[in-house]
């Protein structure tokens, strides 16, 4: 994540375990030596959080794309691009006629006008994206051109280059077209198209297993359609799975089951008696991360099962949202070779009042944006339920170091709408 006029720490990259196909282990207890030791907080409280800078830096280390695999044209929209494409050719290839028209050779024209036709040597018909002739420099529109029998003359005089496309001013050859990392539109396959490219390398979709998990209290499976859009907007292929019960064995196993790259396992994660999802991936793996110091969605947490990596989210629906938009979107777009930043327009903006925040905790505030260019806030940070969310334009996050925003502040605005 990056505020406003921070730069993006640089973060160490390391090989990762994580292959497509990837068989998980059966549920047992880890036979892999544990780096991190596993401290239950049921019932005690966090000792400490995690800053989010840290948590992001275990997803960026952790959740690394597969293999690239090359596909047609037909099957690339969406898909992330694994290597930069270079222009192989001019574009356009030769100088072409930008109008329907009479292709000629601008010197012929000059002097010429309604009152002053003249004669044309050489002249003919050509059609916009048509190769223009040897000896013709311009396109003089049909409209200023009279034909008397064989005889055709102008009507106007046109410089040269005048509806002309000139040679490569599209793109010169060897020239950058789209880098690594961009999704595919309908229009940049096109593109690659007309350049004579029949198929691309591009990173394949990462399958994310959605563990819901349930058991006496409600609500839990309202966050399947929320997080299924969620993958599919970041480039993954979901699965949803659950409610699971409340169960550790049960968890354990669906963490463990094989055919994904990346788990999310939403609920259970916090501090009370049946919070078993951390306990599940201790016993399924490595617990790595529990608690990082974000509101809402404190008691998030990271961990590896079967040598991939996992994203526990709370169960609250506003801490989840939030969660996954911090920790989760940022391990299925790097998964699916997408940048890790927010997919999210963000927009300049002031704040209308003072906003309150709490030392060491990274908050996000829900806000609603007003004609004059200002942010009101709709909810605090610990105001739970997605109600809130849906009245509000986008959300702006107040750093761990700050006490919170005065009145007449510069903030960023992340907007919930998709870039159009």
């Amino acid at each position: 994540m990056t505020f406003a006029n921070e730069p993006t720490p640089s973060l160490p990259s390391q090989p990762s375990s994580l292959r497509r196909g990837r068989e998980r282990s059966p549920c047992a207890p880890c036979t892999v030596a544990r780096t991190v030791p596993f401290h239950d907080v049921r019932e005690r409280g966090f000792p400490s959080r995690a800053p989010l800078a840290a948590a992001q830096g275990w997803i960026d280390r952790h959740c690394l794309p597969s293999a690239p695999r090359r596909v047609t044209l037909a099957d690339a929209a969406g898909l992330a691009l694994a290597a930069p494409i270079l222009s192989p050719c001019d574009l356009p290839d030769r100088d072409r006629a930008l109008r329907d028209g009479y292709a000629v050779a601008s010197v012929d024209t000059l002097g010429a006008g309604s009152y002053n036709p003249v004669p044309l040597p050489s002249v003919r018909p050509v059609s916009a994206g048509e190769a223009l002739p040897p000896g013709a420099d311009a396109v003089l529109p049909f409209e200023f051109v009279q034909a008397l029998g064989v005889l055709v003359e102008a009507l106007d005089a046109v410089a040269p280059g005048a509806g002309v496309e000139r040679r490569g001013a599209a793109l010169k050859a060897g020239t950058p077209v789209l880098e690594t990392g961009r999704r595919l539109r309908p229009s940049d396959l096109g593109l690659l198209a007309v350049l004579g490219l029949a198929g691309i390398a591009v990173t394949p979709r990462p399958r994310v297993r959605i563990l819901l998990a349930g058991g006496p209290r409600t609500g839990t499976e309202g966050l399947g359609a929320l997080l299924t859009a969620l993958v599919r907007r970041d480039g993954g292929v979901p699965e949803l799975v659950g409610p699971l019960p409340a169960d550790r064995d049960a968890l354990c196993g669906a963490l463990l089951r094989p055919g994904a790259d990346l788990v999310l396992g939403a609920g259970r994660t916090g501090l009370g008696h049946d919070d078993l999802m951390p306990p599940a991936l201790a016993r399924a793996g490595e617990l790595s991360i529990h608690g990082i110091a974000v509101r809402p969605g404190d008691s998030a947490g990271l961990g590896l099962a079967g040598g991939g990596p996992v994203v526990l989210l709370p169960g609250e629906p506003m801490a989840c949202l939030a969660t996954y938009e911090l920790l989760g979107g940022r391990a299925v777009r790097r998964m699916a070779g997408c940048p890790a930043a927010l997919p999210l327009r963000a927009l300049p903006a002031v704040t209308s009042r003072k906003l309150v925040s709490e030392i060491g905790c990274v908050d996000l505030h829900r806000v609603r944006l007003m004609a004059d260019g200002r942010v009101e806030p709709v909810a605090s940070p610990s105001l739970p339920g997605l109600a809130a969310a849906a009245r509000a334009d986008g959300f702006l996050l107040i750093p761990a170091e700050s006490e919170g925003v005065p009145e007449g502040a510069p903030v960023t605005i992340y907007l919930f709408d998709p870039p159009a």
